[in-house]
């Protein structure tokens, strides 16, 4: 299940790092398992890189708010 932007906000920058590294090795092991023919669930695929996209613009928001950016 794809986690929602707001869920995504209220976490804390180390639970969005280590939700990120767990995310990036399913990402891995569902390359692996399509490489090899062994996938089942292929819509898992574009939800899993969704997600990390969603953690990583969401960790880029918080950093230049913290810079002083705009």
């Amino acid at each position: 299940m794809a986690t929602k932007a707001t869920e995504l906000r209220a976490k804390t920058e180390d639970q969005l790092k280590d939700q990120l590294v767990g995310l990036k090795k399913e990402q891995f092991n569902l390359r692996f398992q399509a490489a090899s023919g062994q996938l089942q669930n292929t819509s898992r695929v574009r939800v899993v890189r969704r997600e990390i996209a969603s953690i990583k613009t969401i960790l880029g928001q918080r950093n230049r708010v913290a810079s002083g950016a705009a």
